[in-house]
């Protein structure tokens, strides 16, 4: 749905969001900033630095390694190596939810350990520190894994957590111990953080229990990280289509399932750009292929279980999975069609994460609203563009910091789940396995593609088009809704959620409703803004 509203043309926009910056910051920002043509995708930049000044909405290494990945898994200790601050700002900050198992389940999540370096361990080296800090979360706690994160001074002064997490897990014996070089400073986002945990996880967790549990059609889910509950909307609707999930990464999850994940027999993936390394190290390792699906929307949830089922070839689930759909969809369209006059023809602005600015505009495109422009902030250009693009992406210096695993197929547990014929007839159907078309392709012509926004340029485009709803995180949720604009935290779905699955997208249509026609928004003018002049009164003796 097209909106009646009037704006200036995009390359208008454009240009008068670079004309405040100088010639040699205009020329890089203007790469990063492009006009989207669905027939003829134009070349985005992506994945690199931030220019030094500008206010971005970007995270760090560490953020992305242990706040992303890491953190929505209730029974390792996340241990960050470093200052207090840094572990205490990756504390329940994402709204991860979980359910231990009974009320005698472990979870960890509510605890905030640190080895809580102080000037002399920077001076004299924090080594002795960290051993004594994992001891005692052993003797605490007795997990089954304790992960140690590398924060800004380890790296400068260098500790070395692999050694220590390997003296200490032969010491201990039965805690599985690993460590992350995951320095704030590596890499260009926290998208660095994202490719070191999954290599972790991968070299010292996958693979280390070879139990099947059972299950028909069994899965993984990958880049799902259970935000407001997003993951429990999802187990709902696999468990009731017949489907076995396997393991979460990382939402809802447990260091088990990891260790039991590669028994599945396909990865999903959700957030392309925080776990793709993951499911392609498994397919190559165990034989397990992948596919993109979207469970954000009720259109892309029903696409998504259907293309699963299709996967796996059978009558039965596939019937099943349409039995649900048709069970599910009637509360969603009673919903839709109380809201739908509220919303259609809005304005929309997403900046936010990875993929969820793309797939947040499924559900805005079912409330009738236009995303007239969208961007990520750790995307690479395959995020954008597809993963066609991939070959002709130059690596950089940032790139060939973090580490690429050497992976062969395992000789004992590599099992092509479907042949190359079977994979290729499937794509041949439409089944786009291994595949990820991007953001772009379903944006409409016309709209502002813009990668790692900077807080001017949000302002300026906010200025200019004068959105009904801006969606990004909470670095700039105040500053945006003081300019009378309501801003929906997609990082943390602030109070709301789940907003996954068929429950969820009515849910969010609830809150974007509320949220786009209430009148506060026109009352943030204060009394002296609203008017040209304002006679001043004096109060004399």
């Amino acid at each position: 749905m097209e909106s009646t509203k009037k704006y200036p043309a995009p390359s208008d926009i454009k240009e008068e969001l670079l004309k405040k910056y100088p010639p040699k910051v205009a020329k890089k920002r203007g790469k990063a900033i492009v006009v989207n043509d669905p027939e003829e995708i134009p070349q985005v930049q992506a994945n690199t630095r931030t220019i030094p000044g500008i206010i971005t909405q970007r995270g760090c290494s560490y953020a992305g390694c242990k706040g992303v990945v890491l953190g929505p898994t209730r029974d390792i200790v996340n241990l960050v190596h470093g200052p207090i601050g840094c572990s205490f700002y990756a504390w329940l900050t994402r709204r991860n939810q979980t359910r231990p198992d009974g009320p005698e389940g472990e979870n960890y999540m509510t605890y905030c350990f640190s080895t809580d370096m102080q000037e002399e361990h920077v001076v004299f080296g924090g080594e002795k520190k960290l051993k004594q800090a994992i001891q005692e979360a052993y003797d605490l706690f007795h997990p089954k894994a304790i992960g140690i994160f590398s924060t800004c001074p380890v790296g400068l002064i260098g500790d070395d957590v692999h050694a220590v997490a390997r003296e200490m897990r032969e010491k201990l014996g039965d805690c599985n111990i690993f460590g992350f070089s995951c320095e704030g400073y590596k890499g260009v986002s926290q998208s660095a953080g994202h490719h070191i945990a999954n290599n972790q996880v991968f070299k010292h967790v996958v693979g280390l229990d070879d139990t099947d549990k059972g299950g028909k059609f069994k899965i993984n889910m990958l880049g799902e990280y259970n935000i407001g509950g997003d993951a429990f909307e999802i187990e709902r609707l696999l468990a009731k289509c017949g489907i076995t999930l396997v393991a979460s990464f990382s939402g809802n999850s447990t260091i088990g399932q990891f260790e039991n994940s590669h028994t599945a027999d396909l990865n999903v993936i959700m957030c392309h750009r925080s776990i793709n390394y993951m499911a392609e190290m498994m397919e190559t390792k165990y034989g397990i292929p992948w596919m993109k699906v979207n469970f954000i929307g009720a259109e892309a949830t029903a696409k998504s279980l259907r293309r699963i089922a299709r996967y796996f070839e059978d009558d039965e689930l596939m019937q099943r999975v349409e039995e649900v759909i048709a069970e599910e969809m009637p509360a969603v369209q009673n919903v839709l069609e109380a809201t739908y006059p509220h919303t259609k023809g809005k304005l929309a602005m997403l900046f936010v994460g990875g993929s969820r600015a793309h797939h947040y505009q499924e559900l805005f495109g079912e409330l009738g609203m236009e995303t007239i422009s969208a961007g990520y902030e750790f995307g690479h250009r395959d995020d954008y563009e597809g993963r066609k693009v991939i070959p002709n992406i130059k690596i950089d210096a940032d790139t060939k910091n973090i580490e690429e695993l050497k992976v062969t197929p395992d000789p004992e547990r590599f099992r092509p789940r479907k042949s190359e014929e079977d994979l290729a007839r499937l794509k041949e159907e439409g089944l786009d396995i291994r595949d990820y078309e991007g953001m772009m392709p379903d944006m409409k012509k016309g709209s502002l593609v813009i990668d790692d926004i900077s807080h001017y340029e949000s302002e300026k485009l906010i200025e200019l088009y004068k959105p009904d709803i801006f969606c990004a995180g909470i670095k700039e949720k105040y500053v945006v809704q003081k300019m009378g604009v309501p801003l929906k935290q997609l990082h943390s779905y602030d109070y709301g959620g789940p907003y996954a699955g068929f429950s969820g997208a009515i849910n969010f249509y609830k809150d974007i409703d509320r949220m786009v026609n209430s009148r506060v928004w026109k009352l943030i003018q204060a009394p002296w803004e609203e008017e040209n002049e304002l006679e001043a009164t004096y109060v004399t003796p």
